[in-house]
């Protein structure tokens, strides 16, 4: 296929996907010739003799390129610009690939090469020489995802296995495609400007422009976002609206229609459940936490049971408070979970003097983004950030800037994507298009997508309190892909455990209100006005503030993950799409969960993290990390904070190693002991 552009490396700066190069119509024929050529590439290592780890493992490590090319570009534009035909075309490959890697994961003979190694580890060499540690963590990583995957299973069960993961692709497929439909369906169209009073002007411009998008000239058209709630609900004054809002986010892929999530989700569970027993586990849950850092479902509840007590205690007490505050103003009418931000923001103004929508012309993207995330990295990791607009990205709205360290070595491309559209799913996240590896010689072209809603016209793009946040966290995944610094590709960037992946993002959050930082960025984008230091201080101080609420929205989620996937077979086989619903308020409630004011950051039916990406039974994580994030913070603080020396400390002896070795052993090599929880307990307000 002399057309197909991802048939060899490309030849842009870094191997950056030849973008122009890419339509719809070639994805086909580049998916079929990419898998053809990694089966031939197995198939070359399984005819190569007695095994050894050149023939087998680093042959493995060297396989399947192109296919990680196409499979890069494709879900990339599947998530941040898709279409009907690229929707089609997930459907119609999601299981291909499924069935692809499992013919490679479920081959015994490939899985005897491994184990052959494997048994004979201590005693194998390279050039004469034992492995190096980084050589035998990747057979032994192999070894157990290769076993956890189901390789040593016979041959009746190996088929299961597989008919099992294909029926998942389509289903996790369906669900994601079901939740983005709902959240374009359930946008609320508004003709009378005076509905939005409490929004500021660029806000009312950004509804008014999306309206224009849809043909609706004139009105305003309030878009929909993927977790429950809204930015606009901490400003509308209108609570009916605000009401609407609410009900709508949290109606998604629970309406009856056609992108109702539910039935979808119990054949997920099912399915789950089903291959979890397939593999010796007593439940999906023990199956993924069985190689993660938290190790078994019990370790989780564990950590659960250590912040749920102080949450509830603290977010019922946060209640009563907005209750006085809505009698205080006149109010006649009991908290509900679309009153909660309106009146926190009263509330937090009026006892630490913060306003956090008066922040947000100081918040403009660009200056973020230039002075604030990229100062910050090269302030703390000796990095530079040069915008090249002779490179192309996937879309008109994105970006390219090369990064090289300050002596002028080059690191890797760095893509950011930050507005928000119809054809992008909810969120923000991080991926990568080419992996770091020494082996390889590749450096990495890592990239950001937001969901920043796009200003109108010419106007500036302001950042929320909330996505400055973000942009920085996001930042911390690509600093973990820019910063590799490994053998093998299996082992780059973020390729870590789940529960420990969000720890280095998290980590980076801290920078945006570093005083060193936020002075350098935060301006008022009309007046040039610095962002004034009490506000900043009093911001420091309301740290705490509302943590309650924001502690039980997130715990919720993780609570509902593992209560789905800790039903044993015949659990799961006993649930119908109607129990849906029940079935989270039972979980919520064991917690003591269930105050109505404060719903989960994500009912199920829109929980594309859990049903349609990588954090099933894992949702956990992000507290998980935020433990490590917590007790790295201290460690920063009480090491000098924010120089050149600390960050050179973070980026070598964690963020270069990716995935090359046991993740808390990384830690501790960095913190030089333990975490201890109580500084997370401390942050959020819990002890």
């Amino acid at each position: 296929m002399s057309s197909n552009p991802f048939a060899k490396p490309s030849t842009l700066p870094y191997q950056l996907p030849p973008f122009a190069q890419v339509t719809d119509d070639l994805y086909a024929g580049a998916f079929a010739e990419a898998i053809a050529e990694h089966t031939a590439e197995i198939q070359a290592i399984l005819a190569s003799g007695e095994p050894t780890f050149e023939n087998t493992l680093v042959a493995f490590e060297k396989s399947g390129q192109q296919l990680f090319r196409v499979m890069s570009v494709f879900y990339n534009k599947h998530s941040s610009d898709t279409n009907d035909t690229i929707d089609a075309l997930d459907e119609e490959f999601s299981p291909k690939l499924t069935a692809h890697f499992d013919s490679i994961t479920l081959n015994p003979e490939f899985f005897a090469r491994i184990d052959a190694l494997y048994q004979k580890r201590d005693s194998l060499t390279v050039n004469g020489l034992p492995l190096d540690e980084e050589s035998l963590w990747l057979l032994e990583r192999h070894h157990r995802e290769f076993t956890l995957a189901g390789a040593a299973l016979n041959e009746a069960d190996r088929e299961q296995l597989k008919s099992i993961n294909e029926e998942l692709s389509l289903l996790e497929t369906r669900f994601g495609k079901n939740a983005l439909n709902e959240q374009n369906d359930l946008g609320i169209l508004v003709e009378d400007v005076a509905e939005l009073d409490g929004l500021g002007e660029s806000e009312i411009a950004i509804c008014a422009a999306a309206a224009a998008e849809r043909g609706e000239e004139g009105k305003y058209l309030i878009k929909m976002i993927n977790y429950t709630g809204h930015p606009f609900m901490a400003s509308l004054t209108n609570r009916a609206l605000r009401q609407r809002i609410q009900e709508n986010v949290m109606s998604k892929g629970l309406r009856g229609n056609e992108n109702d999530n539910r039935a979808t989700l119990v054949e997920i569970v099912k399915l789950r459940a089903k291959r979890a027993q397939l593999l010796g586990f007593k439940n999906h849950a023990a199956e993924q936490t069985f190689d993660k850092t938290a190790g078994t479902p019990e370790n989780v509840h564990a950590m659960f049971k250590k912040l749920a007590p102080s949450a509830n205690v603290n977010v019922r007490k946060e209640g009563q408070v907005l209750q006085q505050q809505i009698a205080k103003t006149g109010g006649n009418f009991e908290l509900q979970s679309w009153d909660w931000d309106f009146y926190a923001e009263q509330v937090r103004l009026e006892q630490y003097a913060v306003d956090t929508g008066a922040m947000q012309p100081y918040f403009e993207l660009e200056r973020t983004l230039n002075h604030g995330v990229f100062f910050a990295a090269g302030k703390l990791f000796g990095l530079t950030f040069e915008l090249r607009a002779d490179l192309e990205g996937w879309h008109p709205e994105s970006r390219v800037w090369e990064v090289k360290n300050t002596d002028g070595s080059p690191v890797g491309l760095y893509v950011g994507d930050f507005f928000t559209r119809d054809s992008k799913r909810g969120g923000a996240w991080m991926s990568s298009f080419i992996d770091q590896s020494h082996l390889l010689g590749n450096l990495p072209v890592v990239y950001n997508n937001m969901n920043v809603p796009k200003p109108a016209g010419n106007e500036p793009a302001l950042l929320t309190l909330d996505e400055v946040k973000t942009l920085f966290h996001e930042f911390g995944h690509a600093l973990h892909g820019l910063l590799s610094n490994v053998q093998y590709p299996h082992f780059s960037g973020t390729s870590v455990a789940r529960d420990f992946v969000e720890f280095p993002s998290q980590v980076n959050e801290m920078w945006g209100l570093w005083p060193e930082v936020v002075n350098n960025y935060a301006r008022h984008y009309k007046t040039g006005e610095a962002l004034p230091h009490e506000w900043i201080n009093n911001l420091e101080r309301s740290l705490t503030f509302d943590q309650g609420h924001d502690t039980v929205a997130l715990l919720a989620v993780g609570v509902i993950d593992m209560a789905w996937h800790e039903l044993s077979v015949e659990e799961a086989e006993k649930l119908t799409a109607a129990d849906v619903e029940a079935f989270e308020a039972k979980a919520l409630a064991a917690y003591g969960l269930d105050y109505a004011p404060v719903p989960t950051r994500y009912r199920s039916t829109y929980c594309t993290h859990i049903f349609a990406g990588g954090y099933s039974a894992g949702y956990y994580g992000y507290f998980w990390s935020e433990v490590l994030d917590a007790d790295t913070v201290e460690w920063f603080k009480s090491n000098g904070g924010f120089k050149l020396e600390n960050g050179m400390r973070f980026r070598e002896r964690l963020l270069s190693r990716g995935g090359s070795n046991e993740a808390m052993a990384m830690y501790r090599d960095f913190r030089g002991a333990d975490a201890d929880i109580n500084f997370l307990l401390k942050r959020r307000g819990l002890i």
